[in-house]
């Protein structure tokens, strides 16, 4: 399977609502904010089988409510069009 090309954080955040670049590296970033434990970690286990099917893997953390997500391609180097569409699909399981 190609991979897509890179498109840089600054192209993707135009197309998301709530992301940001993060520092120091071509990705992106957002934190979520859930009720409770069992509703963060309900949306991780979603996302990551979501993430299996699109052969891309979120970097996260995770703490009680929190779920801080971090997008690249690391093959690509940095930000690209699967990016977005992870982190879509990341807004739409969380309902934004």
């Amino acid at each position: 399977m190609a991979r897509p090309a890179k498109i840089g954080a600054a192209e993707a955040v135009k197309q998301l609502s709530g992301w940001k670049a993060a520092e120091g590296r071509d990705a992106i970033e957002k934190t979520y904010k859930f009720d409770d434990f069992g509703q963060a970690f309900g949306w991780m286990s979603r996302i990551a089988l979501a993430a299996e099917k699109l052969d891309h893997h979120p970097e996260w953390f995770n703490v009680y409510s929190r779920v801080e997500v971090l997008l690249a391609t690391h093959d690509a180097g940095g930000v690209t069009d699967l990016d977005v569409q992870l982190a879509k699909l990341m807004d739409k399981a969380a309902g934004e």
